[in-house]
């Protein structure tokens, strides 16, 4: 059973379906936020097509979205799917994962946040950052962003046979692997 976690697309057309395409025998993909619009302190991306990515995506229905500081009202709507939801817990092969955009809450208040909802594994994004590491017993993940990486690789993430992985999308190779 393999789950898939992007974040950040804003609006970037290939680089998101290169990221599924990645994911393509995920059973569901968790999308951390930033969907469409590239935000006021991001420059525009080469592959900057919010209208097609929406087209695309609204035929997803193995999505699973949570709210990022770029989303707004009009994204859910031509997304046709909740985009209302600030934070999430999704339940997969008997672990519980937390998943937030990260930009309202530290991650020491993420990570209780995580254990208080009984989750192991805390999915934030946000800073475009990749990171995979345990604090205080929790795994904290962040697959980085598929568009616009502000640590010099686009990414994105899966959890697979109880094991999280970290993939570069521009090395086309496994970055990092953590055990749960």
């Amino acid at each position: 059973m393999k789950l898939g976690f992007i974040s950040d697309t804003h609006g970037g057309f290939e680089d998101t379906i290169e990221a599924l395409e990645g994911l393509t025998d995920a059973e569901q993909i968790c999308h951390i936020g930033d969907v469409l619009y590239h935000g006021p302190r991001n420059d525009l991306p080469k592959n900057y097509n919010p209208k097609e990515l929406a087209e695309l995506l609204k035929e997803r229905q193995d999505i699973v979205y949570v709210r990022g500081n770029c989303d707004a009202d009009v994204d859910e709507m031509v997304l046709e799917h909740d985009l209302s939801t600030r934070s999430h817990v999704i339940e997969f092969d008997g672990y519980r994962f937390y998943l937030v955009h990260g930009y309202e809450e530290t991650e020491a208040e993420r990570i209780k946040q995580a254990k208080a909802l009984g989750c192991q594994v805390v999915v934030s994004g946000h800073t475009h950052v990749k990171v995979l590491e345990k604090k205080n017993g929790i795994i904290v993940l962040n697959p980085g962003s598929t568009t616009i990486p502000k640590d010099g690789s686009r990414s994105y993430a899966y959890y697979q046979n109880g094991e999280i992985t970290l993939y570069d999308l521009d090395q086309q190779k496994v970055i990092q692997k953590i055990e749960l």
